[in-house]
């Protein structure tokens, strides 16, 4: 039996839930559809999600079709929050995909998550078909709506049918025949703009028959060159038959050997009734058995103790996890989401989406439940590594990063219902990041010039483009000293980048190890005097600070991009409170009664603008705003307290770090 992974994604509101319910029952999985508005849906398990009628986390079901192609099919059915505060789930799902289905409402259209993530699905490669929800709402569309899909992603699209009665309870979708020739027609069209072969067929008017023709179109879906089009309503069932046989007949099913070494990738974590922590993982390649001994993350190694597999039905208990399929895993106790199982298939740092922007200080109600706070919110890092924990501990005060305001409310909630603490937040400041300028580097070698560590590191700095990430090079030979030694440097490079010179995290550069040196134990074994990995992790933040000083960086803070939508009379109201933001908004777009307002505005002050619309607007008012990119700060660039042992100020660090240091 093949398998295929599919994540169903949308902006918020647009039914993504809805139809994964749909989905379920028409695939017999649930005998009655769930409802986001009662709170009864399948995969929104949390109180938190069934209260607030959004997804919060990504939640796996599976179910089994029939391929006249490929026979049985079991389908790991990944739902996805739509919320913008909720990204970072999507982001770990990516990841595990064979396919995806994007869903847009038939009467907003294109939105503000839509692009987003289409813009990823894109750079990914992931194959997608478009599902456009809610036909039997009033003010649904289809051509129209056809052109602005394709103008706003970017994307070639391929209705694979017509929607009729639209706007109306009997609204329904027909798939065009095999033999339709209006519909071969248009697709030869759009194929031959990538297929040689078919170009050349189109050309001479050769013939091509309706069986060669749905290949192409399938392999084109596969490597995300075009993407079906499907209409339909998640609430009535219309359409969402053809959806399913799409997804049957066109999204490529796992590929993989068994043979292979072991690679996965953990995209989950949840905890078990006991505490004890349940992770969730993609097998790409090789085999997971229980009791095996499965490598993870940078180094770690557990036996696994127990293991269920997703299956037609749901998660079972089996004797082994083959590549396509996803299990439950117990007995990992240090692994973190986003960690690699097994062989590393690609080391890559750089984010799908953008990093929180907003940074929050969060204090127990009691004094006395610091400890326990604390251990809580390790365990909610562990399962959501980009809330990025920070400790300050010549202020006593723990810090998260955020997307926005509704993740503080679920935070709360998580923290006062399952670890029965409660909190408060104080002050939300903006998370900037700083920016490479230029190239720096810098030296410490053994025994001279204050160096009071057994190492000799050289670094150099020099900027990369947006986007990049860190990169580590060797400009020395890979043998000049102990592999352990040159992790050791690597690993202190990438922490001490979360601090630049300003105390900001540094996005994008490259650093190069250019000097190394060390003193070898003795041939007896080891002695005080050799050199340890604790002198280069000591060491690597001098220098590393020193090169970055001499590179120069710049703080940039987070833009975010905005459209606004508002009663056409309330225009001069909401632009002077845009403006009195610092907003460069462009020309409104005057639709009916109604005006769109697009444009830029600090990350920072969203939530103001969010507050203040209802009053400018009479309630009416509705802003979408997704993140853009960072500029530089005008004026004094902010500095941000410092967590680490500041190795910008360097007789004070010593004396820090020489306390540890024999």
């Amino acid at each position: 039996m093949q398998t295929l992974n599919l994540g169903i994604l949308a902006h918020v509101d647009a039914g993504k839930t809805s139809l994964t319910e749909r989905l379920l029952f028409a695939a017999g999985v649930i005998d009655e559809i769930g409802s986001v508005d009662n709170g009864n849906t399948q995969t929104d398990s949390l109180a938190l999600e069934r209260q607030r009628g959004i997804t919060i986390k990504s939640a796996v079901a599976a179910f089994s079709i029939a391929s006249a192609s490929k026979g049985s099919v079991t389908v790991n059915l990944i739902d996805t929050p739509g919320h913008p505060d909720f990204i970072a789930e999507v982001e770990r799902v990516l990841g595990v995909l064979d396919g995806a289905v994007l869903v847009i409402s038939a009467v907003e259209g294109v939105q503000a998550q839509t692009r987003i993530l289409m813009r990823t699905l894109r750079r990914l490669n992931i194959p997608t078909l478009i599902f456009v929800n809610k036909i039997d709402r009033s003010g649904a569309r289809q051509e129209g709506l056809l052109d602005e899909i394709s103008a706003k992603l970017g994307i070639a699209l391929v209705p694979m049918g017509t929607a009729s009665l639209l706007g109306t309870a009997r609204a329904n979708f027909t798939t065009f025949p095999p033999n339709d020739e209006s519909f071969a027609r248009r697709l030869t069209e759009l194929l031959a703009e990538t297929d040689d072969a078919l170009l050349t067929a189109y050309v001479e008017n050769a013939s091509v028959s309706a069986r060669q023709l749905r290949r192409k179109l399938v392999a084109q879906v596969a490597s995300a060159q075009v993407h079906p089009v499907f209409f339909g309503s998640a609430t009535t069932g219309a359409g969402v038959d053809s959806l399913i046989s799409g997804v049957a007949e066109l999204l490529p099913t796992a590929q993989g050997s068994s043979d292979a070494p072991l690679s996965g990738s953990v995209f989950k974590i949840e905890r078990g009734s006991a505490g004890e922590k349940i992770a969730y993982a993609r097998v790409f390649t090789g085999q997971i058995h229980p009791r095996d001994k499965v490598r993870f993350g940078a180094g770690g190694e557990a036996k696994v103790t127990a293991m269920t597999v997703f299956g037609a039905d749901a998660a079972t208990a089996a004797g082994e996890a083959l590549p396509g399929q996803i299990a439950k895993l117990w007995g990992l106790a240090d692994v973190r989401v986003g960690d690699e199982l097994g062989c590393v298939r690609h080391a890559d740092d750089r984010h799908h989406f953008a990093p929180p922007t907003l940074e929050t200080v969060v204090v127990p109600t009691h004094r006395s439940d610091r400890i326990a706070l604390h251990a809580a919110l390790v365990q909610l890092a562990e399962q959501d590594p980009l809330i990025n924990l920070r400790l300050d501990d010549e202020r006593q005060e723990t810090l998260l990063s955020l997307y926005g305001e509704v993740q503080k409310e679920v935070i709360q909630a998580t923290l006062t219902d399952d670890y029965r603490i409660g909190i408060r937040f104080l002050e939300t400041t903006t998370l900037c990041v700083e920016q490479v300028l230029g190239s720096g580097s810098a030296a410490e070698f053994m025994g001279r010039d204050g160096n009071p560590f057994r190492a000799t590191v050289g670094l150099r700095v020099d900027p990369a483009l947006p986007g990049e990430g860190v990169t580590f090079r060797l400009e020395v030979e890979l043998g000049s000293m102990p592999a352990a030694f040159m992790t050791a440097v690597e690993d202190t490079v990438r922490e001490t980048l979360r601090q630049g010179v300003y105390g900001w995290q540094v996005l994008d550069c490259t650093v190069t190890l250019t000097h190394t040196g060390y003193t070898p134990p003795p041939p007896y074994g080891w002695s005080k005097w050799s050199s340890s990995a604790s002198d280069f992790r000591n060491l690597t933040p001098l220098v590393l600070m020193t090169a970055l000083q001499q590179a120069r960086t710049v703080v940039c803070e987070p833009i975010s991009e905005f459209a606004v939508e508002i009663p056409a009379d309330c225009l001069a109201q909401v632009l002077a409170a845009l403006a009195r933001l610092g907003a460069v908004g462009q020309a409104p777009e005057l639709e009916g009664p109604s005006c769109v307002i697009r444009g830029e505005i600090q990350a920072g002050v969203v939530h103001d603008f969010q507050l203040q619309l209802p009053g400018l607007t009479r309630g009416e008012g509705v802003v979408e705003t997704a993140f853009a990119r960072y500029q530089p700060v005008r004026g004094e660039p902010p500095v941000r307290a410092r967590t680490d042992h500041n190795p910008l100020k360097r007789k004070d660090y010593l004396l820090r770090v020489r306390r540890g240091v024999a």
